[in-house]
């Protein structure tokens, strides 16, 4: 690849490292939101500090969802659960399950536990029905996610670990992930504990991603006077070939 080819390259993939960090950005309020990150700019930045001048390197677009846990923030709602550790609630769909750290929930016309989509969040024994009469008021969730109306259990929230296969999870809208290999199964998380009446914030660093646009836009900065300079170059040895 010529130094030309590889500048290019790397704009192109400053573009899509910017587009990662305002996108993240744009979820820092959230619930549920995990951030995606790349290693591009850390090489990049990492190369420019250990030379004198400044040269394009290979590409690593590789990116990736973080996720680590993000802050707990009580908000008093019934039907509002925060997970703390591993795994995720389970949300069915028509297509196949969903698996979320979103946990602001609500009930549908059957009394359903659904998510803000309106789909329905799975228990281990099938939908979540909260029964007629029984207001969100007098529900009662324990911290391993049992479901009590009136001191009557009515169900237990499902929930999933993937482990190490974590990174195989690709984002599927409204804070949902989606498992496209088939070959790779959840098992059932352990030693998650759900809070009643909280949230899980984005685990967007603001200060973090403010610095990351910082480093992107000086590699930037730096390839587009590269290419400046090789053009300026190119244009001289056309003066002294045209005599």
């Amino acid at each position: 690849m010529t130094v030309t080819a590889e500048v290019s390259s790397s704009i192109d993939a400053l573009m899509q490292e910017f587009d990662i960090i305002t996108h993240n950005l744009a979820n820092v309020s959230t619930v549920g939101y995990k951030r995606i990150c790349n290693a591009f700019t850390r090489s990049l930045e990492a190369q420019q500090a250990a030379e004198d001048t400044y040269s394009p390197g290979s590409i690593d677009l590789n990116s990736a969802l973080d996720f680590s846990q993000g802050g707990i923030v009580e908000t008093g709602r019934p039907l509002d659960f925060a997970l703390y550790g591993k795994g995720f609630f389970v949300i069915e769909t028509l297509e196949g399950p969903l698996y979320t750290r979103n946990g602001i929930f609500r009930t549908n016309e059957n009394g359903q536990i659904v998510n803000s989509d309106g789909k329905i969040v799975a228990g281990q024994a099938g939908p979540i029905t909260i029964p007629a009469g029984v207001a969100l008021s007098q529900l009662s969730v324990s911290s391993d996610g049992t479901i009590s109306a009136k001191g009557t259990v009515i169900g237990k929230f499902r929930f999933i670990n993937f482990e190490d296969n974590e990174n195989g999870l690709v984002p599927a809208g409204a804070g949902c992930f989606h498992m496209p290999d088939a070959n790779i199964q959840g098992v059932p998380a352990e030693h998650i504990v759900v809070k009643q009446g909280y949230q899980e914030a984005s685990n967007v660093e603001m200060v973090e991603e403010l610095v990351n646009m910082i480093i992107v836009s000086r590699l930037y900065e730096a390839n587009m006077k590269l290419i400046s300079a090789q053009k300026e170059a190119s244009s001289s040895i056309m003066s002294v070939a045209m005599g």
